[in-house]
């Protein structure tokens, strides 16, 4: 079987090149991203080869002979609006276009539960309105909308609905939650925190791909929830983290309806690395039902919340003398905190 990864230098596409280095079936494997790869990650028989998803040209040369598209790649809320819309959404096209173009047996989507935006209703279930909020969500939700005229065209294709994701090798903002938690400080949450906010421990998603990947087409030409089985409100998830840090870091309540303009008043001046996405529906509930997916693709997530956040934290302790800060575009990579090092100091 060969498979091509989209985004496969990113953090997921790490975590589907650790699973596929364990297990057989996959004989031609080619990640491919526009970020640079770090080689020791993977093993010498993936191909790892620099590219767009904007380039016609590329994915029609990708494609030759491909059973498999694991589509990962996306650009995060953090870039600028047009890259965001032609990558997420041109890009999205030409991948689905040279799969058509070449006899893909199926292409996997990976979407986002941000296309729900921020719904009043919970569990929210795959048939849920699409809302998307800010370029990043509407981006995803006309990917999705690509990918429906495909499928009516012939094309099998899975969407994954997943949401926020963590695990070992996961950075970006959650490392500042990590940073905050192991210098003992207050960890500061919009609103009471007795809302149940759902995660997802990667591996737990990487499964999910690979059963999309092999199961047969009739069951996976569909779209699907995927998050946690288990997780409880915000309070006691994070505050779980904070005990087995054992640092003296504690979950602190804050007033939303401060926080959030103030927060968004700092994303206008570029001096927050927190988009509207993260901050506006924090102190909200905001879970999916996970029961199409264990169903019809047999699927079962692994890990709780709690657990989850758990295991991403012990990674981080591990091997933060090797974590590179930048700006937020990719989640391999620690985000800068700028104005939130400032509040940090008085916790």
């Amino acid at each position: 079987m060969k498979i091509v990864v989209t985004g496969g230098a990113g953090f997921l596409g790490y975590h589907i090149a650790q699973k596929i280095n364990r297990i057989t079936g996959f004989s031609d494997c080619v990640f491919f991203d526009i970020a640079p790869f770090v080689k020791e990650d993977y093993n010498p028989e993936i191909k790892c080869i620099y590219g767009d998803v904007r380039d016609k040209k590329q994915m029609d040369e990708m494609m030759k002979d491909t059973d498999v598209v694991i589509h990962c790649a996306a650009a995060l809320p953090l870039w600028k609006k047009k890259d965001i819309y032609e990558t997420n959404i041109d890009g999205m096209r030409n991948v689905l276009e040279s799969s058509v173009k070449n006899k893909v047996n199926r292409v996997v989507h990976i979407s986002s539960t941000a296309v729900y935006g921020v719904p009043d209703v919970h569990p929210l279930y795959e048939t849920h309105p699409r809302h998307g909020v800010g370029p990043y969500g509407e981006s995803k939700v006309k990917a999705e909308e690509v990918c429906e005229e495909y499928r009516a065209k012939g094309l099998p294709v899975c969407i994954l609905r997943p949401k926020s994701f963590i695990g070992t090798a996961r950075l970006g903002v959650f490392q500042i939650l990590y940073d905050w938690v192991e210098s003992g400080v207050k960890i500061p949450i919009i609103g009471n925190g007795k809302n149940r906010y759902q995660l997802f421990e990667v591996e737990d998603l990487v499964d999910a791909i690979l059963l999309a990947s092999t199961l047969p087409l009739e069951n996976v030409n569909d779209t699907f929830n995927v998050g946690a089985k288990e997780f409880r409100t915000v309070n006691e998830d994070v505050g779980a983290m904070c005990e087995y840090a054992g640092t003296g870091a504690r979950v602190m309540s804050t007033p939303a309806s401060l926080i959030k303009p103030l927060l968004r008043f700092f994303e206008i001046l570029n001096i927050s690395p927190l988009y509207k996405w993260i901050y506006g529906t924090a102190d909200t509930d905001s879970f999916v039902s996970i029961e199409k997916a264990e169903k019809k693709l047999g699927w079962i997530p692994k890990y709780s919340n709690s657990e989850a956040l758990i295991r991403s934290y012990k990674w981080y302790l591990e091997n933060k003398h090797t974590i590179q800060q930048g700006t937020g575009v990719t989640h391999r990579i620690a985000w800068k905190q700028g104005i939130l090092a400032f509040f940090k100091k008085f916790l």
